[in-house]
């Protein structure tokens, strides 16, 4: 292991101490991977696709569906309500859509600041470090109104750092760098149980990156998601939405076209979904249907 790496293992430990608002006594305890009320939308990055909007639009209850956008992660001195990401909603017929910003938490854990999470039917984390998020939300009235969202049956969802930040264990969260995997900052809001969330994986030639977090912590799920590509949650049930692949990094393989194959780097195991293709998060394995026979990866 790189002299980095260690550097960075010993950092996580710090990490564990230093926040303690860690997600199991903040997260409900139902059994299922992701939330077992409302749906998780998480998208590797440059997210363009209308389909995918529209995804969290009709997942959230419609045109008329409060949706919340949270930039922070971006690092902009400020943001305003015409932020890209909440013109897109609107450009695409959401009628009820709010930038709520701050790197506050002193701020964030105000009753006024929360106000329009109350009645939100779905929240999008933007792009940026998704540290950002951790410092200025977690521990706070905010993060608690966050999930409250998922109680009441709406959406969580985000891109790229906001598809990261989904996770239980927070991959790239270190400050002084997106390139270390295991950094100061290893706490996600875990809205997915037990699994890291990496981003942007194809296009920045990412597919190995996140071993060196299960060499850390062997018991993660790990999900690789690529540009305008999303991973759908409800519950145990995963379905693979967009234009490229998500990458599953589970302990085994599988192929598109059913055979096991010779593996050269049996310790190093990852697989491809594509669009339409489904997962059981709890089982961790690929939901066989018509849909996954055919086409070889």
């Amino acid at each position: 292991m790189r002299l980095t790496s260690l550097f960075s293992v010993a950092l996580a430990a710090t990490t564990a101490l230093a926040f303690p608002y860690t997600k199991s006594a903040t997260r409900d305890s139902n059994t299922t991977v992701g939330p077992e009320n409302g749906h998780l939308v998480i998208v590797g990055g440059n997210l363009k696709s209308e389909a995918i909007y529209q995804r969290i639009i009709s997942l959230a209850g419609g045109y008329n569906a409060s949706i919340v956008v949270v930039p922070t992660a971006g690092g902009e001195a400020s943001y305003d309500q015409n932020f890209s990401t909440a013109i897109t909603f609107r450009e695409l017929g959401a009628t009820n859509v709010t930038v709520l910003h701050t790197y506050d938490p002193a701020v964030a854990d105000t009753d006024d600041f929360v106000a329009p999470l109350k009645s939100a039917n779905a929240i999008f984390f933007g792009g940026g470090r998704q540290w950002r998020l951790v410092d200025a939300y977690a521990g706070t009235k905010t993060e608690t109104a966050f999930n409250e969202v998922l109680g009441r049956g709406g959406v969580i969802s985000g891109s790229s750092a906001g598809a990261s930040i989904i996770g239980s264990f927070l991959a790239r969260g270190d400050t002084s760098g997106n390139d270390i995997l295991v950094g100061d900052h290893t706490v996600g809001f875990g809205y997915l149980k037990n699994a890291a969330i990496d981003q942007h994986v194809l296009v920045r030639n990412r597919h190995f990156d996140m071993f060196q977090i299960l060499e850390v912590q062997p018991e993660l799920l790990g999900i690789a998601i690529d540009e305008d590509t999303a991973v759908v949650v409800h519950g145990n049930d995963a379905e693979i939405v967009g234009s490229t692949y998500a990458l599953i990094y589970d302990g085994g393989f599988w192929s598109r076209d059913g055979s096991g194959g010779k593996y050269d780097l049996p310790e190093k195991k990852f697989y491809f979904l594509k669009a339409g293709d489904k997962y059981d998060l709890g089982a961790r394995k690929v939901v066989e249907t018509e849909a996954t026979g055919g086409d070889e990866l």
